[in-house]
């Protein structure tokens, strides 16, 4: 019997090996094997539940979070509130995340946690006078935030804590840029929301948070380009708020120029985030460009109202996702192959076989 890649993951969860281990291991036997180049599995690791197992405790524990929180409701203190419903989730991360090791219930018990840090910090903030429309506060409880999963992730390592890690780092960035450049973007206008010509604050904000988002998950995954650890499972749901935030603001900006020009510029942007995404072996930021790529197909296919306007649009965007998540691996490796050597070529993903 032979292990597969599955039973590395396994094993580096339960212990038995650690994570640059259970690497060193994947990268011989696809070495020996010669299957990179060939039919490597090419799925991002993406793990909600491993079975309805943890959907059931997953249930159990809302309703016995639910419940607690009712009960102390009576007390009436926000604070004592936040505070039981953070030790309750903290106690049972210690069972179900360090040793059940079961996902989905890490996660319900993550989003608590986060939930009691971010109204300890609102309760700490108004006490002292500083929580209000002062933009200085949206960035010390963002900050504080970030500080909060950070620990969280230190003792649980629960992938998903980047995600919320992620969206305080974006109650950061927006209070900055609220700060400095000024929010004048009307929220109620949803084209010039993201469109960079604008200058407004949450244009600037989604970009250097896509940015900022991206970096930190390019880091996760050049610590473990395998992709068989919790390293590349923390970089997929960094990579699913930096796909948004990027594609949005550069696509949106190169439509809003209107016109052929900014269908062409909108197509430029669409072929490099598509290159971006082979690069780095993550879908999430083609993913994040079909609504634009098809704004672009009915433009080339000059597709007005007919009946008929729809269902070819369909058919032709569904006809190119299909062939893009079906030969992903194979047009990967041309362009790695294509692209000179530079910086963090080695650490990403393989895309060849040695020898």
């Amino acid at each position: 019997m032979s292990l597969t890649e599955d039973d590395l993951r396994a094993a580096a969860a339960a212990g038995i090996i650690d994570e640059a281990q259970a690497a060193r291991l994947t990268q011989l036997a696809h070495a020996r094997a010669g299957r990179i180049a060939q039919n490597l599995p090419d799925d991002e690791p993406f793990e909600l539940f491993r079975g309805f197992a943890e959907i059931f405790v997953s249930v159990g524990l809302i309703l016995l979070l639910s419940g607690s929180m009712a009960l102390v409701v009576v007390v009436g203190n926000p604070l004592i509130i936040a505070l039981v419903l953070g030790a309750l989730c903290w106690m049972a991360s210690l069972y179900f995340t360090n040793r059940r090791r079961m996902a989905l219930p890490s996660i319900v018990l993550t989003i608590g946690y986060a939930s009691s840090a971010g109204s300890v910090v609102a309760w700490v903030l108004d006490e002292t006078g500083t929580l209000g429309g002062d933009t200085q506060a949206v960035v010390v409880f963002g900050l504080l935030g970030i500080a909060a999963m950070a620990l969280h992730y230190r003792v649980f390592k629960v992938p998903f804590a980047m995600f919320i890690a992620g969206l305080f780092g974006l109650m950061v960035v927006f209070g900055v840029t609220g700060v400095v450049t000024g929010i004048d973007a009307p929220f109620n206008d949803w084209n010039s929301l993201f469109d960079l010509r604008r200058g407004g604050g949450p244009a600037v904000g989604t970009l250097v948070f896509g940015l900022l988002a991206l970096a930190a998950g390019l880091w996760f995954d050049m610590r473990d380009p395998h992709r068989i650890g919790r390293m590349a499972r923390s970089a997929f749901w960094l990579h699913l708020l930096a796909a948004p935030a990027l594609v949005n603001t550069v696509a949106m900006t190169a439509y809003n120029t209107g016109g052929t020009q900014g269908m062409i510029l909108t197509l430029i942007a669409l072929i490099l985030i598509t290159m971006l995404a082979l690069i780095i072996d993550r879908r999430s930021f083609l993913t994040a460009g079909l609504g634009y790529l098809g704004f672009v197909i009915a433009w080339a296919m000059q597709l007005g109202e007919a009946e008929l306007s729809w269902p070819l649009l369909l058919l032709v965007l569904g006809a190119i996702v299909t062939v893009l998540g079906t030969f992903w691996t194979q047009l990967r490796v041309r362009l790695m192959r294509a692209l000179p050597d530079f910086p963090g070529k080695d650490r990403l993903p393989p895309y060849h076989a040695d020898g």
